[in-house]
């Protein structure tokens, strides 16, 4: 009799979830951005922002007034969504800029001529990002997660940071992911050179995100610039094609993944939200604070991430 109905629910249950599916991805994606703020004359960056949660982010920026750079690194595939933007929003101040995070000289490029272009720049959005890539190193043979994830990002922010300090109030936004949880800083393994596991690999460098979030808040306390680090939720996008399993995963699970437009909401919400300057250096999920793992509060792993990255790329380290 038990194996009987057993059976029976196990042949009941993908109906079940089909039913339940509407009323279980509104749950996991309640998070809305309800700012009404506009951004005429205002200067935004988003990296990664030729699909997914980053073309979804710049969209709606444009759509506010934005003047907005597609940072990405497939410049061609960048110039159809920033036409689809314009086309969209009317906002023909929409540009695309190379941006290889994955190598340094690529970023630096980047910034010198984005520093000689504008004037001014109000958010910054490292959005871009590899997810359990087979074990490779980048241009500057980094591991490819802390590379580009983390290294690259970090970089890209010391390079506009003064841009961003004269511009203030400005805002800097910095996509995590709750995979932060099993992560862990190995400084003796930064690189993964003496074990290395893909999935664990993404893990450290989105813990090293929210990291970088806390200690660059306490660094610019005053300065009229904050910065928040998020988790977009899970969601359907490309970071997933270096992994079949993980792909599998997604569709199976299809009818509770947010779409791009839902996990941008939170990106948003950092970057457009009146009166969170008091919030500097915290985490959210769903458009509100959110909590983190003790290794992401731990202020002296946090300082020394920050004076190795500086190491590893020939930053002063102030």
């Amino acid at each position: 009799m038990v194996e009987l109905l057993l059976l029976l629910l196990l042949l009941l249950f993908p109906f079940l979830l089909y039913a339940a599916a509407p009323q279980i991805r509104k749950m996991l994606s309640s998070g809305v951005c309800t700012s009404t703020v506009q951004l005429p004359g205002k200067v935004v960056v988003v990296t990664g922002a030729n699909t997914g949660i980053g073309k979804e982010t710049a969209k709606e920026l444009a759509q506010r007034g934005a003047r907005v750079y597609l940072a990405c690194r497939d410049v061609q595939k960048g110039e159809l969504v920033a036409k689809e933007i314009r086309t969209m929003t009317g906002n023909q101040q929409v540009l695309v800029r190379k941006l290889d995070l994955s190598d340094t000289k690529s970023i630096r490029a980047f910034a010198k001529g984005f520093l000689a272009e504008e004037k001014h720049l109000h958010i910054l959005i490292n959005n871009a990002g590899v997810m359990m890539c087979p074990y490779s190193k980048t241009a500057d043979g980094f591991e490819m997660h802390i590379g580009v994830n983390h290294l690259g990002h970090f970089l890209l922010t010391h390079l506009l940071l003064e841009k961003l300090k004269e511009s203030a109030p400005s805002r800097i936004v910095n996509v995590s992911s709750l995979a932060h949880l099993l992560g862990r800083i190995h400084f003796h393994n930064l690189q993964g050179e003496k074990f290395y596991n893909s999935g664990l690999a993404y893990c450290h460098s989105k813990l090293a995100n929210i990291l970088f979030t806390r200690e660059l808040a306490r660094r610019l306390k005053g300065s009229g610039v904050t910065t928040y680090s998020v988790h977009p939720g899970t969601v359907q996008s490309e970071l997933i094609r270096h992994s079949s399993f993980m792909r599998w995963m997604w569709w199976l699970f299809s009818f509770f993944i947010k779409t791009p437009q839902q996990g941008a909401q939170t990106s948003l919400h950092c970057a457009l939200t009146e009166g969170l300057e008091i919030l500097s250096g915290s985490h959210f999920s769903d458009c509100h604070v959110a909590w983190v793992s003790a290794q992401a509060r731990n202020e002296t792993v946090a300082r020394r991430l920050w004076d190795v990255s500086c190491d590893l790329l020939g930053l002063p380290m102030d």
